[in-house]
């Protein structure tokens, strides 16, 4: 089989231009992510990680920011008709910014690096079940309450 030769995929015309292009989705991706980081930070001041310690900070910050996930996730396809800067503002913005998977990353290593690697092995799989858990409960129950409403 061979490849199809670059001209025959093209049709001619040129390309349509939307003027803005993707720039207020980017817009508002970062102004999201900087306050997602902002309050992620706020709760590391609020609740400290002691060096050497299970990471609990970052373990609530992800199930807590997993679970908005799936509240919002249910409300934004499923309920409402929202702007079409909402999700990527707020979904992937705030809540990208304020949940951290890196920082889930290094604590498993410090873990490790410190010599601890019962911890790091449960705060691995916790956080991954704690993530994914909130989640499907969190969309569980908005959607009950949703129906709930609508008797």
């Amino acid at each position: 089989m061979t490849a199809p030769e670059a001209g025959s995929l093209r049709t001619g015309a040129p390309r349509a231009t939307t003027g803005t292009g993707q720039l207020p989705v980017v817009a508002v991706v970062a102004v999201g992510g900087g306050i997602g980081a902002a309050a992620r930070y706020a709760a590391s001041l609020w609740w400290p990680p002691q060096a050497g310690g299970f990471p609990w900070t970052t373990f609530w910050v992800n199930a807590v920011g997993c679970a908005v996930i799936g509240v919002f996730l249910v409300l934004v396809t499923e309920a409402v008709t929202a702007h079409r800067l909402v999700r990527p503002f707020f979904g992937t913005g705030v809540l990208g910014g304020f949940t951290t998977f890196s920082t889930y990353a290094v604590d498993i290593r410090g873990l490790l690096g410190a010599g601890r690697p019962g911890p790091a092995l449960t705060y691995l799989a916790a956080t991954l079940f704690a993530a994914l858990f909130a989640v499907w409960l969190a969309a569980t129950a908005t959607r009950r309450v949703l129906l709930w409403r609508q008797r």
